[in-house]
């Protein structure tokens, strides 16, 4: 006792020392504990949020499944919106050797912006109906649930990156003019979610629909993109450069 008074009357230095403490006698046990519950946690909340929809589910609900209290809930995840964000985390972690393989998979440009395309599907087919009910707060984005939002930055950059290095990898490429190579990730990413946001909505069977789309789209994108290294289309290369950087620059400021 007399050490925790002395430790308590030093001050900030003091505080911070009784933090150490803490952490030091805590083992490794404890935390793996804490750790299981917390993906116990999240495992439940994302099973609920497929079964009743996000906006239903409740915090209360969620520790009741996953056999906590409520506080210790909360003291896991501050939030349903926070078990979203950790649910966007895992995604990451999990696909980043998916991502890998179909970079490395692929020979042409074509397949390796198909391939990465694919692993996101496939990933994100058993929570189908739970991004629908996160995607009415994509137009906002403020809201940091909204793939615009600054919380969800790091999502749509890291998305970015992969198509980045699909596009540098010269082999069965297309010949990207280099005043547009610099837009063409965000260009990806946003065509990208144009076709999530239809397969989330797509009511026929499979998706077939929204496959065929991707088909043809795609297809269509690699034409386009061959064209677009003439010199009498650098006007209009131009102009789509201005309009993702205002559009950047919106979200930037939002």
């Amino acid at each position: 006792m007399n050490k925790f008074k002395k430790v308590l009357t030093t001050g900030r230095n003091g505080v911070t020392l009784l933090l150490n403490m803490f952490k030091t006698n805590s083992t490794p046990t404890s935390t793996k504990k804490a750790e299981a519950t917390s993906v116990r946690i999240l495992d439940v909340a994302l099973d609920l949020f497929r079964r009743q929809g996000f906006e239903k589910t409740t915090m209360r609900g969620i520790a009741t499944e996953a056999g906590v209290s409520l506080g210790a809930a909360y003291y896991h995840f501050e939030s349903k919106e926070d078990l979203v964000m950790a649910f966007y985390e895992r995604a990451i972690e999990a696909m980043t050797p998916r991502m890998e393989e179909a970079l490395a998979g692929a020979s042409t440009f074509e397949g390796r912006i198909a391939a990465l395309m694919t692993v996101k599907f496939e990933y994100f087919q058993p929570n189908r109906a739970f991004l629908g009910a996160l995607f009415r707060h994509a137009a906002d984005p403020q809201n940091r649930l909204s793939p615009f939002s600054e919380a969800t930055r790091f999502i749509r950059e890291r998305d970015q990156l992969y198509f980045a290095r699909a596009i540098e990898n010269k082999s069965g490429g297309v010949r990207v003019p280099e005043d547009l190579a610099p837009y063409l990730p965000r260009m990806l990413w946003l065509y990208q979610m144009g076709l999530i946001l239809y397969w989330i909505y797509d009511r026929s069977s499979g998706q077939r629909r929204t496959q065929q789309l991707r088909k043809k789209t795609l297809a269509l994108l690699i034409s386009s993109l061959s064209l677009a290294r003439f010199a009498m289309l650098k006007p209009l290369r131009s102009k789509i450069a201005e309009l993702l950087e205002l559009a950047e620059g919106a979200d930037d400021h939002a």
